[in-house]
């Protein structure tokens, strides 16, 4: 059973170290949420480390800048780990080939195809026609409004081709202010559904946890993981993935389930309880909104 909690400074000192959500938690896809901002602040101040773990399919100099735009300033937190970054890396291996067919928006996913310097002989990645493809790179619709059934006809016509689709960002939906979207994690699951293979790099899946762990050991040793929180408004992603690294976590009710868990300013406890119980999940605690 979870515990509901009215202020994350009721927990912060059981932690020395939290993995954050951005979407839903820290900002809303066009503003920052101004107490999510000011509680990790105050986290920092007392000496807690705060990694934003965010299934963008944006290489981490690009969510900066985007953060910035939002108005989340970089007292904030201390580093990031992206989706895309984890997805980038196993793009330059060869994991989906080197003739790859992008889907997403080429002016917001550009930064994706940007060379990553740790990476030793990288393969030379060539953006073709999904009939000369030896795989898919998926960083989102390429209409984010579109019924991701309008991409059945390529998916079919891949899959029997033998493609492996790489997702950068295992999320279904977001909602961008007050506009709900389709994510790339919807194209996936679509793609599986009927019968292709997709390769996740963002939450819950294990490789975006393994570059948090290397982003927190670069900024501080010897954290324990009974003192990881994880933060995030997805049960899909962010609760999931906790439980699956074995973390407690922190279920911002106000995201993504405002309407199954009954949240205005705080989730009602019989809605919450029905819907985790729905959704096969546990979160050690939960709460409307990070504040």
């Amino acid at each position: 059973m979870t515990q509901i909690i009215r202020t994350f400074a009721e927990i912060s000192d059981r932690y020395d170290a939290l993995f954050v959500d951005l979407w839903g938690c820290m900002h809303n896809g066009v503003d920052a949420f101004p107490e999510a901002v000011a509680a990790m602040q105050t986290y920092r101040e007392g000496g807690g480390t705060v990694v934003l773990v965010t299934n963008s399919p944006k290489p981490r100099k690009g969510v900066e800048a985007q953060l910035a735009q939002f108005g989340v300033p970089q007292d904030a937190y201390d580093a990031i780990a992206t989706s895309g970054d984890s997805a980038r890396a196993a793009m330059f291996r060869g994991m989906v080939g080197q003739k790859v067919w992008f889907m997403g928006e080429p002016a917001r996913d550009e930064g994706f195809f940007e060379p990553l310097e740790v990476i030793e002989d990288p393969v030379d990645i060539e953006r073709v026609d999904l009939k000369e493809a030896e795989g898919i790179v998926c960083c989102g619709p390429f209409d984010p409004l579109a019924d991701p059934e309008v991409n059945r006809p390529e998916f079919l016509y891949a899959k029997q081709k033998g493609l492996k689709l790489l997702c950068a960002n295992p999320d279904i939906i977001v909602d961008r202010g007050d506009v709900r979207e389709w994510c790339a994690g919807a194209l996936a699951r679509l793609y599986t559904e009927m019968g292709g293979e997709s390769l996740y790099f963002g939450k819950p899946h294990p490789p975006i946890y393994d570059l948090a762990y290397r982003r927190l050991a670069a900024l501080t040793s010897n954290v324990d993981r009974s003192r990881i929180l994880c933060i995030g408004d997805g049960v899909h992603t962010d609760v999931m993935g906790a439980q699956g690294e074995d973390l407690d976590s922190l279920f911002i009710t106000g995201g993504l389930a405002a309407t199954d868990t009954a949240t205005t300013d705080q989730p009602d406890k019989a809605a919450l309880e029905a819907y985790l119980a729905r959704e096969g999940v546990s979160t050690t605690y939960s709460i409307g909104r990070l504040r």
